[in-house]
């Protein structure tokens, strides 16, 4: 059974922070939720649409008194943020992260934290939208999601089972691997697609007739292309972080267009045709 948490104690209140705000509210696991952001101007959005209850003036502030802990900031902002609030880090409290990159959240908890990183549970859930900001937050978000932790051999197992009882009391389905598989796994089904994304939108955007294309462009364009309109500061950090695993896969990518390169030069039509079926099967098999 989920915990029922007196006081949550939010730094982020953007999309995903602001959502899990919502959501831990709906399911009434929260009593009251205190919240902060860089930009005052969006803690108090997140006051007057109700995803938080309290303005905090300072990351501090928000935590003093928490039960309950949430990093909602850009990954690169890990680090100094456990900086400002290890004080806080505590046995009776559970702190998690929501970064879409894990090794370089898990070595800030380390290096920032000292002894009590072990309280802190690395989460990433595998949901958003386009659309960043608070004003988009959606109690549902993280309903059918999949939620990664990435526990450290330190971690304490108390806090991972009160991590996994909080994410399956919002419909959330949890999985449990380290650090490593994480951001090895992501780069390729996450990471790779967004950059690959960026790329083909600026590859478009630099040829003459580029007003002329993308308003010829239709549902292939769209479907495609849908994830190139994600938040840019966020999507650098992430890349930034993830870029050795990245790059990887990205070898591994380019091989793969080389078969295609190669059949389509030689006009030959069955390894074509085996290239594009291989990929039509796989992918009409997946199911998120």
């Amino acid at each position: 059974m989920a915990m029922m948490y007196n006081q949550m104690g939010l730094i982020g209140c953007g999309l995903m922070g602001g959502s899990l705000a919502l959501a831990l509210k709906r399911a009434g696991l929260v009593k009251q939720v205190v919240g902060y952001s860089k930009s005052p101007s969006t803690t108090a959005k997140a006051r007057q649409l109700g995803v938080i209850d309290v303005e905090a003036k300072s990351a501090m502030q928000a935590c003093a008194g928490a039960e309950l802990i949430v990093l909602a900031v850009p990954v690169a902002a890990t680090g100094e943020t456990f900086k400002t609030i290890r004080q806080f880090v505590q046995p009776d409290v559970l702190t998690m992260d929501l970064g879409s990159t894990k090794q370089d959240v898990v070595q800030a908890a380390e290096k920032q934290l000292g002894w009590n990183a072990q309280y802190f549970v690395p989460a990433h859930p595998i949901a958003g939208k386009e659309v960043a900001g608070v004003e988009h937050a959606d109690a549902t978000l993280y309903h059918g999601a999949k939620v990664v932790l990435t526990p450290t051999p330190a971690t304490a197992i108390d806090k991972v089972e009160q991590a996994q009882a909080l994410w399956k009391a919002l419909g959330s389905h949890v999985f449990i691997l380290s650090a490593l598989e994480h951001d090895s796994v992501l780069a390729a089904v996450s990471h790779l697609p967004h950059l690959l994304a960026f790329a083909y939108v600026n590859s478009l955007l630099g040829r003459d007739e580029s007003e002329r294309l993308l308003r010829l462009a239709g549902p292939g364009f769209r479907d495609f292309s849908r994830i190139a309109a994600g938040d840019a500061t966020l999507w650098r950090d992430v890349l930034l972080a993830n870029r050795v695993e990245i790059a990887g896969r990205l070898r591994e990518l380019v091989l793969s267009l080389q078969q295609f390169q190669r059949a389509m030069h030689a006009g030959d039509a069955d390894a074509l045709e085996a290239l594009i079926r291989k990929a039509s099967v796989a992918r009409s098999q997946w199911h998120d």
